[in-house]
């Protein structure tokens, strides 16, 4: 089979790659119909990863077809439309079973494509996915739900959903989002569904700016941030802030721009140890400070609905399609978000 395969930092190569095999009676055999990029597989590219694997596959978002089933999946059988959630527990433990696969009572969640630091999986960038724990991980696609729609449904959105949710936004609220790649734009569209009613949106690229103006969100960037938002937001901080990025400066930002007791909500990847929090800002504000990684198949039972009323657009942050092979220059363009580039889908067929 064909796949994008990481040799090394900035190299990541469409190569001929073992096919993937049906390795137990819990997996399930997927060919892959769409993959994508996700912002933290940069982490990867720019050989950020504390881990000296290279020769994987890369990528943790897609959805397929099943080809086959192990003896103990249950539910799923060949030509069933699927998607594959990125955090992966175990096939049947109560926590798993309910969704929470970051309860898993047999150990830490892994992921597709991180090399030994998260599971040794491989990825599924590629053409032929073999999908742990399938009872757990797997989910049908409705029908009246597009291929685009399904693949934000794998990562992104239950992300941007978990990080609102964490920001405790209650109806009239006042909320930040730094960073506006697909997650933090989709983290401004579930913060009006939650009932925001002003959103500010903190990046530096033009068009992603944009873009979450038309959501209704309020786009702020140069400088004097605090200053800029504070005149907006009728002379007072905000409730809640959303931090994508997960950098020294933008957690500083997020603890200024927070109200008293107000909350900050941190879902970026970083693989940093070291830190100078500033805790007593932190306390003497009574900020509550959440971060956290997804359990993915938990927000399904509430995302899913958004997405087939229309309330939620999340396909609209997918910006190009392209073709596997093409997959090199994918990732050049993320990286230099160029020609207004905010997320990529690849098919493998291409």
């Amino acid at each position: 089979m064909k796949a994008l395969v990481y040799l090394g930092p900035r190299d990541i190569r469409y190569k001929d790659y073992p096919d993937a095999i049906l390795g137990g009676p819990d997996e399930a055999l997927v060919k892959v119909a769409k993959t994508a990029i996700c912002g933290s597989d940069l982490h990867i590219y720019h050989g950020e990863y504390p881990t000296p694997d290279t020769g994987f596959i890369v990528g943790h978002e897609f959805i397929g077809e099943v080809l086959e089933v192990g003896s103990n999946v249950r539910g799923f059988k060949p030509g069933d439309r699927v998607l594959s959630s990125a955090s992966i527990g175990c096939p049947d433990c109560p926590e798993c079973l309910k969704g929470r696969v970051g309860r898993c009572h047999k150990g830490p969640f892994s992921c597709y494509g991180q090399g030994s630091m998260m599971g040794a999986l491989q990825g599924v960038q590629t053409e032929l996915v073999s999908v742990p724990a399938a009872n757990t991980t797997l989910r049908h696609i409705p029908p009246d739900i597009s291929d685009d729609q399904a693949i934000l449904l794998v990562d992104n959105l239950p992300t941007a959903y978990l990080g609102a949710k964490n920001a405790d936004i209650r109806p009239g609220f006042s909320v930040v989002v730094i960073g506006l790649g697909p997650v933090g734009l989709l983290c401004a569209e579930c913060a009006f569904i939650l009932g925001a009613a002003r959103v500010f949106a903190i990046d530096l690229v033009q068009e992603r700016l944009a873009y979450a103006a038309s959501l209704g969100a309020i786009p702020i960037k140069g400088d004097n941030i605090q200053e800029q938002i504070l005149s907006a937001n009728y002379g007072v901080p905000v409730d809640s802030v959303i931090d994508t990025v997960c950098n020294e400066f933008s957690l500083k930002l997020s603890f200024r721009l927070a109200r008293k007791e107000g909350t900050v909500s941190e879902i970026g990847v970083s693989f940093t140890n070291s830190f100078n929090f500033p805790l007593a800002h932190v306390q003497s504000k009574s900020l509550a400070f959440r971060i956290a990684l997804t359990s993915v198949q938990e927000e399904w039972p509430e995302l899913i609905p958004l997405v087939q009323g229309g309330r939620i657009k999340s396909e609209n942050v997918i910006t190009h399609h392209m073709g596997l092979s093409e997959g090199a220059e994918a990732y050049r363009m993320t990286v230099a978000r160029e020609a207004g580039v905010m997320k990529i889908v690849m098919d493998p067929s291409k």
